[in-house]
Formats: structure tokens, sequence, C-alpha cells
């Protein structure tokens, strides 16, 4: 798959992203000019229905949270890109004071409801008025933020010792779900750059490492932090036809087309899980990319 599309995929897929095998086709100099983090159209598109999405999108492993608290000096928490509140009610629940910033007006609205304080900014003009914090967190959002311009605001916001830890969902499923949805969107969407992925193959970590990588990198680039780390917690999620066929729905993928072509993408999904017995088992994959804050500021 051509770098650029890759990229176009992995921002619109968000952690939904099939795994693919690249075509080699084209250079990375060709494409350079699409990042995630400028697709803010996709960015903000997931709170057409905040419901549902705080319903289905999965938690995060709370062996994950405890991790990265006692990594932290103190309790004060910043979620970037906070959604529905998910990950923010989940350090709320242990022991946390949680600060959200989120772009979306109706995912912060949600949140705010679910007992989330929420600030409406994008992390790279958000306004910190001189506060500072033990941890910057983000849950499955970090691709939408610029990651050197994040990373250097984190920094600003954190106090010395402070962790910057984005954490992504990375899933693998069984490969009829994966090609049927390939399939069904490239039938209901053939304009779509994402019919060019279409081979199924290899792992999805593999096709994450990038992600973090540039993670990573934007980290060092920004200074003021340890070197980074790569953390993994591994865990599995049994899902019914009915409860897959909830969440799809809310994939960046999806969340752009009309009502009758999702539906479409539904019924071909829905037949492939009946086929595998109408259950599966995901495998799941929950990646942190994470630094410490340097005692001295730049």
């Amino acid at each position: 798959m051509p770098v650029l599309i890759d990229r176009w995929a992995r921002a619109h897929y968000g952690e939904h992203m099939p795994t693919i095998e690249p075509d080699r086709s084209v250079e990375p100099a060709q494409s350079s000019d699409v990042k995630p983090h400028e697709l803010r159209q996709v960015a903000e598109s997931f709170g057409a229905d905040a419901e549902r999405y705080d319903r289905t999108r999965p938690p995060y492993p709370i062996a994950m949270v405890e991790r990265i608290l006692e990594a932290s000096p103190g309790p004060d928490v910043v979620d970037v890109g906070c959604g529905t509140g998910t990950a923010a009610r989940q350090f709320q629940a242990a022991g946390c004071k949680v600060l959200g910033v989120e772009p979306d007006v109706r995912m912060a609205e949600f949140a705010r409801r679910s007992g989330v304080e929420v600030e409406v900014a994008t992390f790279e003009a958000w306004e910190s008025a001189g506060r500072q914090f033990d941890a910057v967190v983000a849950g499955t959002a970090w691709h939408w933020v610029d990651p050197v311009a994040g990373a250097a605001k984190a920094a600003r916001v954190l106090r010395p010792g402070g962790r910057l830890a984005p954490f992504h969902h990375v899933f693998q499923g069984p490969p009829e779900l994966a090609g049927a949805l390939a399939g069904a969107y490239r039938r209901v969407a053939p304009e779509s750059p994402f019919n060019r992925a279409t081979q199924l193959s290899g792992s999805a970590l593999e096709m994450y490492q990038p992600l973090f990588a540039k993670i990573a990198d934007g980290i060092r680039k920004a200074g003021g932090f340890s070197e980074p780390e790569q953390w993994q917690f591994d865990w599995e999620r049994t899902y019914s036809r009915d409860e897959w066929l909830d969440q799809l729905p809310t994939l960046g993928s999806l969340t752009g087309l009309p009502s009758d072509k999702v539906a479409q993408v539904l019924a071909e999904v829905g037949a492939a899980v009946d086929a595998i017995g109408g259950s599966f088992t995901m495998a799941y994959a929950t990646v942190v990319v994470t630094a410490a804050r340097a005692d001295q500021r730049p």
C-alpha cells in the first residue's frame, strides 16, 4: 500500500486499521504531505454517535493504568483527546484527579455528564494557564496530535519527573472478519483510498510499530524527556455478533458513510461472524510509548 494511503488509513481507522501488505512501488518522499494530526474532519467525526462510541469501545487494562501511576510523581493527570472519558474514568477510579482536553464538543459534553472535567481544545492550542501535572496520557488519540508539538506541550505542563504516556489499542481478530470488512468497504465505497489496502496479511502489532516509532521520535525531538520506552499489555475480549456490529459504526472509516452503506457493511461482516460460529475472541495489545520529564527544563 503506498505510504500516502497507509498514513491516511492509519488516521482514518484509528486503532481499527486492518493489517495489510505494503505496496512498495511508491517512495515515501512522494507522499510526505499527509499527516494524521492534520485530518481534523476525520479526527472529529467520532462525536456523531458519542453514546455508541462510549458503550462499545473497549476500556484499557487496569495493569496499564496502575503502571503509569506508579511511574508518575503524583495523581494530577491530563487526558489528551479524552473523547467520552473512557480512560479518564479509569484513572479517576484509581485515585487520580483528571482533566480532559478534547476538541470535539459532543464528546466533551458526554464526558462531562459521566463525571469528567473537560476543556474543549486541541492539545497543541490548549492553554494550561500555568497549571502543572504529574502525567499526560492519551488513549488511542495521540496520532491526532502533532508528535513534536504535542510532546513539547507536555514537557511544559509536566512537573519534573512527570510522565508522558500516550497509549493505543492494537487488535488482531480472525482473518475472515478483516477480509469481510475490507471487501464490503470496497463495494460500498469504491472511490475510497482504503480500497488500495486489499491484501490482508501480517501482524497488526508490526503494522503499528511505525506509529509507535513516530511517537517516540517526537518525544526525542521535543527534548526534555528521558529515552522513550514501550510497554505492552496483552489481553483478550470475546465478542458476540451483535456486540461487534454495535462497535463497527464507530470506526473512522464508517463514520463518514451514509447509513445505507454502513448497513451493507454490517450485513456482510455479520454474515462472516455467523460463518465462524456467531462469536469470536479478539486478541488485543495495548501499547504505551512513555518517557519521564527531565528535572531541568530547557
